[in-house]
């Protein structure tokens, strides 16, 4: 890394300071996870500044204050087992690994999750699995071995009402799922507690703008000539 991109990382890092993020092993976690590594060439430039940037497919990678908050309100510690839905290009799981024990994560674009999976390998981040699948139904059982129950939740595009019942169903009494909920224009990032099989407590963080929780692996139309 040349001099310049040291300086927008510790710019980066500073700005978010100054907007409120205070967990300081979150500041680290986005210190060291290179974001221009998860980003298209043509926008590579711009990998350091507080923005949210095409990752193709219609998805985005978003802004550095809004990965940062939601992962800060998590609490994360380092035996947390966490379930990410909608891998994108991998950065936030990549800035997730740093914090905790596990992570889960769901793509429905299979074309999104093998360059993230390409990613994970080449920085040597062992502790993802990462499937395509339907994120609204949470983690499926896979060779009758379960991961749910979760101890944390991370929902990464918006719920129209409210999160799917299957996300809720799949977190530990205790645990915590940050997720957006609204429609386009009218979205707010939710703290969600469960405090017993049938209660939750919920927290308003702040306003935001994410593509909409859709059901089902992407079709090949949706997906483009590379899907699988």
């Amino acid at each position: 890394m040349n001099t310049q991109d040291i300086n927008k990382r510790i710019r980066l890092i500073m700005d978010l300071r100054a907007k409120g993020i205070t967990d300081t092993a979150v500041l680290s976690a986005m210190e060291r996870v290179p974001r221009d590594y998860f980003v298209p060439d043509a926008v590579r430039d711009q990998a350091w500044e507080d923005m949210a940037l095409p990752i193709g497919r219609g998805q985005t990678i978003s802004q550095p204050l809004v990965v940062a908050s939601m992962t800060q309100a998590l609490k994360l510690s380092d035996r947390d087992k966490v379930l990410e839905i909608g891998t994108g290009c991998g950065y936030q799981t990549a800035v997730l690994s740093k914090l905790c024990r596990r992570v889960y994560t769901i793509e429905r674009h299979k074309f999104l999750l093998r360059h993230a999976e390409e990613r994970y390998r080449a920085l040597k981040t062992h502790n993802v699995t990462a499937i395509a699948g339907d994120g609204m139904k949470g983690w499926p059982t896979m060779h009758g071995v379960d991961q749910a129950p979760f101890d944390k939740i991370i929902v990464t595009a918006a719920a129209r009402d409210k999160p799917p019942q299957a996300l809720l169903d799949q977190l530990h009494i205790g645990g915590m799922m940050i997720i957006p909920v609204g429609e386009s224009g009218n979205q707010m990032l939710k703290l969600y507690t469960k405090e017993s099989d049938e209660a939750y407590a919920v927290r308003d963080l702040m306003a935001v703008r994410f593509v909409p929780l859709l059901p089902n692996i992407a079709s090949n139309s949706e997906d483009g000539h590379e899907a699988a």
